[in-house]
Formats: C-alpha cells, structure tokens, sequence
C-alpha cells in the first residue's frame, strides 16, 4: 500500500524528488488542500476505500506511513 501511495503521489500530485521515503513530511513538500483531494479521489479510485471528512486531518495526511494507517484502519 506504501509503494502504490508512493507512486501516486510523486507521479501525480507533488514533485517526484519532494517526495524521498514513506516518512516524507508531505506538507513541507508541498500538499496542500487541492492535493489532498485529488489523493482522496486517488486513494478511492485505486484501493476502493471511502474517506470520511473526519479523516482529512493533517495528522492523517503528514506521511506516507500515516496516510497507510489511516487506510489499513478502514479496510
């Protein structure tokens, strides 16, 4: 799930070099709230996975590993 979420991320919504690991702060490379959307739209369209708008927090969104945990709770 990491590694889809790595792809995604670096192909479609930041700057493939902003985004290093999993542990990444994807705020200081640059998500903002249009990229949290087309993520969730990502997120939903690639995993099959609804979120909920109490689920777009910036603690969820801060990493790769944070955004996993996030959907591994809701699968």
């Amino acid at each position: 799930m990491e590694t889809e979420l790595l792809e995604i991320l670096r192909e479609q919504i930041l700057d493939a070099e902003a985004v290093a690991t999993a542990q990444t702060d994807l705020f200081a490379a640059g998500l903002d709230s249009m990229g949290i959307m087309q993520l969730v739209l990502a997120i939903e369209e690639t995993f099959g996975i609804a979120l909920e708008p109490t689920d777009l927090s910036r603690d969820h969104f801060r990493t790769i590993d944070s955004i996993a945990a996030l959907l591994k709770s809701k699968a």
